[in-house]
């Protein structure tokens, strides 16, 4: 598989008041195109802040981030606007969806600032969503809404999809329905997608599984034979 992003050694500090907090400590690793990827890893131990940092919503306070030939990590913020808008799309555990817009109109916000978008139509489609279009996010349930968001987030026809607990606030049905969406795009697609959690349930997906600890890679499992979203079980 093609690598399409790099981290190479980055590392992460914040400062909180007179003490220095070790965010990341000298992470590197590779996404690849057509890749599942799951980061497990307890609260706190840096997962969060590597997503932030790969989709550009963050700076490493040193270490290179490589997307196209470019360190992303040096890029200006119109250039991160830019790797924002068209190489990266984002899916978090709140869907954040527009209020007084409805579905489609959510979906249609994000395709036209991009480059090369999908159909909405068609990605309500998938998301089995084609007759709820019209609904605003108020007269949906929140499995639904989690769809949509995700379903803007892939409109954008992103290199890479990067999701941050996207089932922490969906019951297990619902989880699950939101999971096959995931891998359904990864595989029709052939995107990348990392998935960062704490549910070590979902890590069984991934086709690599990196477990985080303490702002270090703990270790990388490959799996040669990932489950399917109806097998996860938590």
């Amino acid at each position: 598989m093609e690598t399409i992003l790099t981290v190479n050694n980055i590392t992460k500090e914040y400062i909180m008041g007179e003490v220095k907090v070790h965010a990341l400590r000298g992470v590197s690793l590779e996404l690849h195109s057509g890749e599942f990827v799951v980061v497990l890893g307890p609260s706190g131990s840096g997962k969060s802040t590597l997503l932030n940092i790969i989709g550009g919503i963050d700076k490493p306070t040193a270490g290179q981030v490589t997307f196209g030939g470019k360190n992303i990590a040096d890029a200006s913020e119109r250039e991160l606007t830019g790797y924002r808008r068209n190489a990266v799309g984002f899916v978090f555990q709140f869907y954040n969806l527009i209020p007084n817009l409805t579905a489609r109109e959510n979906i249609v916000l994000a395709t036209e600032l991009s480059e090369n978008p999908i159909s909405p139509d068609k990605l309500l489609e998938d998301i089995g969503l084609a007759e709820r279009g019209k609904h605003f996010p108020s007269q949906l349930s929140g499995g639904e809404q989690q769809r949509v968001a995700i379903a803007r987030a892939v409109g954008k026809n992103p290199a890479i999809l990067l999701c941050d607990e996207p089932t922490g606030a969906l019951d297990y049905i619902t989880g699950i329905q939101v999971l096959r969406i995931l891998k359904d795009f990864n595989k029709n697609y052939k995107k990348a997608v990392a998935i960062i959690t704490h549910n070590a349930s979902i890590g069984g997906m991934g086709d690599r599984v990196i477990h985080f600890k303490d702002g270090r890679i703990d270790r990388i499992v490959v799996n040669d034979s990932p489950i399917q979203p109806e097998e996860v079980n938590w």
